[in-house]
């Protein structure tokens, strides 16, 4: 058995994107012609603008999350999911460091 790591089939698929001077970092690909990125969120709070709508699963951790039009945070435990409108904003903080999947809608 092999389980040394393979090069990506086609590394131009991937796209490595930093935020937040390494707070917040993800990889980004094409599934079905849909866009999606899985990333970690460190402690700290963050807020990122949507020109597409979202939707964000949390996969590992807790999320605290102020969507647009609401006046505090609210959490989101591993399992959970929350949407974004498209061209709004949201703001998002994390205690440890979580894990999420966005797929642009």
């Amino acid at each position: 058995m092999n389980d040394r790591p393979r090069p990506c089939s086609n590394p131009a698929m991937l796209k490595h994107n930093t935020y937040f001077e390494g707070g917040v970092q993800s990889v980004g690909f094409e599934r079905n012609g849909r866009r999606h990125t899985v990333g970690v969120v460190d402690a700290g709070e963050f807020h990122f603008a949507t020109d597409a709508a979202e939707r964000m699963t949390v996969v590992s951790g807790e999320l605290w999350a102020k969507l647009p039009g609401e006046a505090a945070f609210r959490p989101f435990a591993s399992g959970t999911v929350f949407e974004v409108p498209a061209k709004s904003g949201f703001e998002v903080k994390a205690l440890a460091p979580a894990a999420y999947l966005c797929e642009f809608l």
